[in-house]
């Protein structure tokens, strides 16, 4: 193992992950024209390799294979060498994970891809050890075999190549069948939910398991919209299981990417930003359809995590923590029951121990992670003489104790740079649940977010970028930016009524359509009319650990048209919903999120406008009613003289007006129009009979 005194060109890159490599002795280059023209004009294939910051075996393949001697010597002899941060240029990522999800059956990260100069690939897979093992062919051995081939049968590789991507191609095809969609694929969805729950442990599937809590999100919808009980007790089960697992950080909060085992006991360890603000949005939402105090803590409990260990000092949020730390997985998370006696002392320790299920065998390579997962919190509050909340309150004592010994450990490593569409994200977590819980500290977060967007990811023409850090946006906007950022800014419309942020949604999502929209097929593409030129332009509709840019700018479109009464808006959702509905009916349950959409916009929906002023008593009281509830299918408009411009925005709103000069609620549901109500036991009845 070696690194090189000398940097190579990532050291001038801005991004951790390239920074990362900066000193291996691989002649890394960044994705750039130079390094395919150096290609070219060397007739050398290209080895690609694309990875995160906080990827554990993207440091192991360092470690083994990067860092190393040996392998540098080949690589930088044969090889045109490009690191991709896939969190930096997600379409580049994307476009190469396809193909090696197509050529191998699966995919992840590290992505190994070697590719001919003009960027058409011949090989993918994912880590590589550097010596054959466990039925892994080596990555030495394998950068030997290709160079010796590229060689003597350049044509060869040349010819495999076309059929990759003929065979992309095809699959991008397949992948936008048009088709329609209907209750019938929703019942599907949750058919196929129902077959793959785990009814002990919560969750689908079997291990790895991982949160996608927008599947949970669509389930709660569909339980509102059918009355079917089974599907809520499905998201119950499921969040109760997160929250007790290991996949929660039970002393420093927040949740890890995904579990390993079926009981949701060992996460891998890394912390994503995405992840967090998507299961915030969950709890929220099951609080408010079961009112079940959990639900509320732990979504509050996210927001402390983020705002202590995520959040920059202009408010905009970092994307990840690494799982490593001192060169091992889970280190900085893991105790012995020796360490937390030496912190809580022998009283305490066994208190905490025996909750916690912390043994001197540990539950984790001889450690322990913490858990409640077989533990009834009554039954040991009542074993201890404890209440409730004496019993919390005790709990609460011990852990900032721990908390405190912990943060004197070596930290994993942050990424710390700013992604416009995971903080997007964020800010509609924090809008959302500063209306449901009435809470301003939230709101106001989610302001500070988005202010720091809205003048650092934005180029002088109102381009959105991807990325910014150490000073530098770079990075043309992709879909998911636009459509994550819309939706982060109608929720703070939702939960400030400040018209400015329903004017930027506006603005953004038009320019999304500019540049995005398919005039042929319909549907958003990934990446802008503007953007480089790849070797092919996909649309994303798969609803993975993240839902996809299509589902969400569905959504939005539909909200917004409801908002503003401009139908020609719910004109695209209904387009993407006919482009992608052959591919959806087939696999309904991996498009949970357009599905969520689809009930928007086939539901029963309800619009309300509440007139009156901000100061004003009764007005806020409405507010409060109107914003407290889950109605996943209503959005509110706030006319108030201060901001003449709404009615601008929504002219239907025009001749809305205080009635008898007190603040009133106008209720539109399902396309029929309500009298408008001035009393709030009034308003409460008419709540009550809204999806």
């Amino acid at each position: 193992m070696s690194t090189s005194s000398k940097p190579n060109r990532l050291a001038k890159e801005k991004s951790p992950y390239l920074l990362q490599h900066a000193y291996n002795p691989v002649n890394w280059f960044p994705w750039s024209d130079e390094a395919f023209e150096i290609a070219k004009r060397d007739n050398k294939p290209i080895f690609l390799s694309i990875g995160y910051s906080t990827c554990h075996w993207c440091h192991v393949m360092e470690r083994e294979s990067f860092e190393d001697q040996e392998v540098a010597e080949v690589l930088n002899q044969d090889y045109v060498s490009i690191k991709v941060d896939r969190e930096e240029r997600p379409d580049v990522d994307h476009i190469y994970m396809s193909i090696c999800e197509t050529m191998t059956g699966h995919g992840g990260w590290p992505l190994t891809i070697m590719m001919t100069p003009d960027q058409k690939p011949f090989f993918a897979g994912t880590y590589l050890p550097k010596e054959q093992k466990f039925g892994r062919v080596g990555l030495l051995e394998l950068l030997g075999k290709v160079g010796i081939r590229w060689k003597e049968q350049p044509d060869e590789l040349m010819e495999l190549s076309e059929q990759v991507l003929t065979e992309h191609e095809r699959q991008d095809l397949l992948a936008g069948y048009r088709g329609e969609l209907d209750d019938q694929c929703l019942n599907k969805a949750f058919h196929e939910y129902s077959h793959t729950f785990d009814h002990e442990y919560g969750g689908f599937g079997e291990a790895p398991k991982f949160p996608s809590p927008h599947n949970l999100s669509f389930l709660l919808r569909y339980a509102q919209h059918t009355g079917n009980q089974q599907a809520l007790e499905m998201v119950e089960k499921t969040l109760d299981a997160m929250s007790r697992g290991g996949i929660y950080d039970h002393v420093g909060m927040g949740f890890s990417r995904y579990s390993v085992d079926e009981k949701w006991l060992v996460p891998h360890f890394e912390k994503m930003l995405y992840d967090n603000a998507l299961l915030a949005i969950t709890y929220t939402e099951a609080w408010q359809v079961t009112g079940k105090r959990l639900y509320r803590q732990i979504t509050e409990q996210i927001f402390t995590y983020i705002a202590r260990d995520m959040t920059n000092a202009g408010g905009a949020f970092y994307s990840a923590e690494d799982a490593d730390s001192e060169g091992e997985e889970g280190r900085f998370y893991v105790w012995s029951d020796s360490e937390i006696k030496a912190v809580l002392g022998d009283e305490d320790a066994s208190f905490f121990n025996d909750l916690y299920g912390i043994t001197p065998y540990g539950n984790f390579e001889g450690h322990n992670i913490p858990n409640l997962i077989d533990i009834n919190l009554e039954a040991y509050g009542n074993k201890h003489d404890l209440t409730e909340p004496e019993l919390e309150q005790r709990v609460s004592e011990l852990k900032a104790k721990l908390f405190t010994a912990r943060e004197q450990r070596v930290h994993p490593q942050k990424d710390d740079k700013i992604l416009t569409s995971w903080n997007g994200l964020m800010i509609a977590a924090l809008a959302k649940a500063g209306q449901a819980f009435g809470d301003t500290r939230y709101t106001e977060q989610a302001r500070k977010a988005e202010t720091y967007l809205w003048n650092h990811l934005r180029r002088e023409d109102g381009r959105l970028l991807a990325r910014y850090r150490d000073g530098q946006a770079a990075y043309l906007g992709y879909v998911d930016d636009y459509a994550f950022y819309v939706w982060g800014l109608i929720e703070l419309y939702q939960a400030t009524f400040d018209v400015q942020y329903l004017q930027r949604a506006l603005t953004l999502n038009q320019n999304m359509i500019d540049l995005f929209w398919d005039e042929e097929r319909d549907g958003l593409f990934f990446t802008g009319s503007d953007s480089e030129q790849l070797i092919s332009r996909p649309k994303e509709i798969y609803d993975g650990a993240i839902p996809s840019g299509n589902s969400i700018a569905a959504h939005n479109f539909v909200r917004l048209a409801r908002l503003t009464g401009e139908t020609r808006l719910e004109d695209y959702a209904a387009k993407q919903f006919k482009a992608f509905g052959g591919m959806v009916a087939h696999y309904p349950s991996g498009h949970s999120a357009l599905l969520s959409a689809l009930l928007y916009a086939t539901g029963k929906t309800s619009e309300i406008v509440i007139v009156g002023q901000r100061n004003d008593p009764q007005t806020a009281q409405f507010v409060q009613e109107v914003q407290a509830g889950f109605r996943p299918n209503m959005v509110v408009i706030f006319k108030d003289k201060g901001q003449p411009e709404i009615a601008e925005i929504a002219p239907y709103i025009h001749d809305y007006d205080l009635v008898d000069g007190k603040p009133a609620v106008y209720v539109c549901e399902h396309f029929a129009c309500q009298a408008p109500v001035t009393h709030i036991d009034d308003l409460k009845a008419m709540l009550d009979r809204i999806e």
